[in-house]
């Protein structure tokens, strides 16, 4: 194998546009039958590197070759033995799942003998057989991504190149598509993917680390996370944000404190000396302390601290809305949000059926569920955006029924899609925003600054927002939603495709405008994200199926008991895991496996067996809590059973 040429070789690929480098020098290599993890902040040059490798996009300097093919000078056999799927669907909403798959067919040229054969096998493989008729624009996120990774494999590609493939997919949904690409492995094909999930990159073979067009480190998941400088405290506590807020004004400047689900993160050079002084600071503010422990770094912590080069600054003061956030509470006597029977109901389809819940002021409210559960739709009866069909709720107290327009004005709504003019300038969305939420005059020129600085974007504040990466888009849309400094916000997957270190940040705000009194009702597919709200609702088909706190959820919601399994190269013993006797699921975890059990104790010695059996070193074997995707996929299996289906 190691005789072959690669399947991808790049050198010295540059892309400039105007005085900007996007891409400076890129140079890499892809052998057949790897999967190479490109990783990187927004704006880095991820896509502009993909678009120059698919022949898409010419480069100003340098070449590259897929399978042997000069980008540049065989750009038709470069797409014959590629595939690229981007992250805009390339699906034809009004064709059904067959129908777009045999267009792709037609498409690349697969002989119709036996093209309906291999159809069939890739809609069974990745769990699609069941919708071949149902419209391509009708199927949930999950299933159009993986509809669009059946389309690109229609013809059995030597290279494929994905561009953040499972952003807004739900876990259970990345399972499968990893499960697809680990297959195709099998048959030596080279996969690059760009991926703002950094447990994602756990599972490749190499990761590059691209910023600002430029590759800073590259290497297996394992050579980086070693090349980490400094020891990382995991601190787990009773109150994990307070625990945070202490830590960061407590420690010393050179000590970078970040929220990793429901622990502390803290990466110091003295881990003994600093591990007594957190506890001090902690048990002084009366913050309980768990357990304060040494753990190898993840690849996410290798990224925050590369990137953010120390403790995340604060871009600029939210300035949220605690003064209204006030006067709606004289109304509803603490309760920011109450609904009690919400359904809504297309045709014969029931989106949501018979929701209730309520959520006091100031309180970070996150609400989960797969792709297709009725999250969306929910929210959009909640801003008044969509009638309910039956049940009742009141928002900033005001009725969603009879009351839409209060509603409106009371609150700040920031959509999956970011609602954003692209033809518009930075400045000119900031205005359009202010000026439909009244504001005006020195009100509007006060909080236009405050908006820009907190985006980041004071040197692009008159560039078009088609220009700007997802991350600077993602905090404008943030900015304008929060513009008139509304008591209540909705955040519906405000942070899908956004860079690790761009989503802490992010979070940063959300802590700071529920201090300040601001409701957030926040959905997401970061099943870490979720460990960072005050309380969750998982929702499944329509209904709510477990509403609590993030601890509530892990210490209750779900069958068996967890085991985390830490070895070299976890993706090649997961199958065999998951075939023990006793183990009811497993699953790729970062850089584990984690395994659902009925009985940890005999589980563990049933995997330690079989991991010597196959000639694997085990680094640690352990029962531990669940974590937010174990719940999440626990729950969701749960349902499934019950109903008899996957659906």
């Amino acid at each position: 194998m190691s005789s072959d040429p690669p399947a991808i070789l790049a050198e010295n690929l540059t892309k400039r546009f105007g005085e900007r480098t996007a891409v400076d020098r890129l140079s890499l290599t892809v052998k057949k039958g790897e999967i190479y993890g490109l990783v990187g902040p927004d704006g880095a040059g991820k896509t502009t590197t993909l678009r120059m490798l698919s022949s898409i996009m010419d480069p100003s300097d340098g070449h590259a070759r897929i399978a042997g093919y000069d980008v540049g000078s065989d750009a038709a056999a470069v797409k014959e033995h590629m595939a690229y799927m981007s992250q805009r669907f390339a699906l034809y909403p009004d064709l059904t799942v067959a129908e777009n798959a045999a267009f792709y067919a037609d498409l690349y040229g697969v002989p119709r003998k036996g093209r309906g054969r291999k159809i069939d096998e890739l809609l069974d493989f990745s769990q699609m057989g069941p919708f071949k008729k149902r419209r391509a624009g009708n199927l949930s996120g999950g299933m159009k991504q993986k509809l669009q990774l059946v389309c690109a494999l229609i013809h059995t590609p030597a290279v494929l190149l994905l561009d953040e493939p499972t952003n807004g997919v739900d876990p259970v949904s990345r399972r499968d598509f990893w499960r697809i690409l680990y297959h195709l492995l099998s048959g030596g094909v080279a996969i690059l993917v760009t991926t703002a999930y950094l447990d994602e990159a756990e599972r490749c073979h190499r990761v590059g680390l691209l910023d600002r067009g430029r590759l800073l480190d590259e290497g297996t998941p394992e050579a980086i996370r070693g090349r980490m400088q400094g020891s990382l405290l995991s601190v787990r506590t009773s109150d994990p944000r307070r625990a945070r807020r202490v830590l960061r004004s407590g420690l010393a400047e050179n000590i970078s404190v970040h929220l990793f689900g429901d622990a502390v993160h803290a990466v110091t050079d003295d881990p003994e000396r600093e591990g007594g002084n957190i506890r001090r600071l902690l048990e002084d503010e009366g913050i309980g302390v768990e357990e304060i422990r040494e753990e190898p770094p993840s690849l996410e912590d290798v990224f925050v601290s590369v990137m953010g080069k120390g403790k995340i600054p604060a871009d600029a003061e939210p300035g949220t809305g605690s003064g209204r956030a006030d006067a709606a509470l004289g109304k509803t006597d603490g309760k920011a949000v109450t609904v009690s029977g919400l359904t809504r109901r297309f045709g014969d389809f029931t989106a949501v059926d018979d929701v209730r819940f309520s959520v006091p002021r100031g309180q970070i409210f996150g609400f989960l569920g797969p792709n297709g559960a009725g999250k969306s739709t929910t929210i959009r009866m909640m801003c008044g955006l969509l009638a309910p069909t039956s049940g009742s709720g009141t928002v900033a107290g005001y009725d969603i029924l009879t009351q839409p327009e209060r509603i409106k004005e009371s609150i700040g709504y920031m959509s999956q899609k970011f609602s954003l003019y692209d033809d518009l300038t930075v400045e000119e969305n900031i205005d359009f925003y202010g000026g439909i939420y009244g504001l005006q005059g020195r009100s509007l020129r006060n909080r236009k600054e405050w908006a820009v600085a907190m985006a980041g974007l004071s040197e692009r504040r008159r560039d078009l927002t088609l220009q700007l990466s997802g991350g600077w888009k993602q905090r404008l849309a943030f900015a304008c939603a929060v513009l008139h400094e509304p008591p209540i916000v909705f955040l519906d997957e405000p942070t899908s495709g956004v860079d690790p270190l761009s989503r802490r940040r992010f979070w940063d705000r959300i802590y700071e405008m529920a201090a300040s009194g601001t409701t957030v009702f926040v959905t997401t597919h970061y099943m870490e994200e979720a460990e960072y709200c005050d309380r969750i609702a998982m929702i499944y088909r329509g209904r709510v199926i477990a509403l609590g706190t993030p601890r509530e959820l892990k210490t209750t919601s779900m069958e068996g008991e967890v085991l985390d399994v830490r070895c070299p190269r976890p993706q090649e013993v997961v199958d065999a895991l998951a075939a023990l006797e006793g183990v009811r699921d497993a699953a790729l975890f970062g850089a584990g496996v984690h395994l659902s059990v009925a009985d940890a104790a005999g589980a563990k010695s049933a995997v330690e067996r079989e991991l010597d059996r196959l000639g694997v070193s085990v680094r640690d074997v352990e029962a531990i809590l669940p974590s937010m995707e174990d719940v999440f996929v626990s729950l969701v299996e749960a349902e499934d059973r019950k109903s008899g289906g996957s659906g």
